[in-house]
């Protein structure tokens, strides 16, 4: 491990808007009241990487509470400094497993999710690992209240195809549907919030898939 990356692990144990692995489990159908001492919504942003869309997301809505989850703690020190440098409340970091979520989030807890553009998991002997899978869309139905929304944000057609194709054959709700967005009816403020990886696809004019959801 670099320098660099010990620097910010090292960091990221001060910073009060992160909580890494079991730090989290305690606020387990609890997260409104009892870490951000509110009673508003909760939204998730799953894989955040480094916590662009999550720190944009709760700046846009400062009336719910945005928590980005990833595994990489490295990759959560920038969305976690940037939120606490621009003094966003709304925002906490959690780092751990997503194949863990149901240890941290209580039933129908959760308002909304957000998967924006995930490791495709393009072999189909790792088709378990992809974040759309049967296995991962069970866990999203528990923690999701009953008329919660999905959201997939990718470049991947492949991944978009192949979760258009689990929404159909496990009879979710489609909202939206588009394989570029950006040349849609469909982009709207929220959806123009673009990553660093995000913009770097579109200067090489790479479509982005969309897909919005319900169980």
């Amino acid at each position: 491990m670099g320098k660099d990356k010990i620097r910010r692990f090292a960091e990221i144990e001060t910073f009060s808007n992160v909580l890494q692995l079991d730090a989290g489990k305690p606020f387990k159908g609890n997260w409104a009241t009892g870490f951000f001492k509110n009673n508003n919504p909760v939204v998730l942003e799953l894989a955040c990487g480094k916590g662009e869309y999550t720190v944009n997301l709760a700046q846009m809505f400062p009336d719910k509470n945005f928590i980005g989850i990833d595994y990489k703690g490295n990759r959560i020190w920038r969305g976690a400094k940037t939120a606490l440098e621009e003094n966003v409340n709304n925002v906490a970091f959690l780092r751990m497993q997503i194949e863990n979520l149901v240890d941290y989030f209580g039933a129908g807890e959760v308002d909304e999710i957000w998967i924006t553009f995930p490791d495709p998991q393009p072999q189909l002997s790792r088709e378990k690992k992809r974040l759309t899978s049967s296995r991962f869309l069970d866990m999203y139905r528990i923690v999701l209240k009953p008329d919660g929304y999905m959201n997939l944000k990718t470049d991947n057609d492949g991944l978009h195809a192949y979760t258009a194709e689990k929404i159909t054959e496990l009879s979710l709700k489609l909202f939206i549907k588009t394989e570029d967005l950006y040349h849609s009816e469909h982009a709207n403020e929220v959806l123009s919030i673009k990553t660093y990886y995000e913009k770097k696809y579109l200067q090489h004019n790479k479509n982005i898939n969309y897909l919005k959801f319900s169980f």
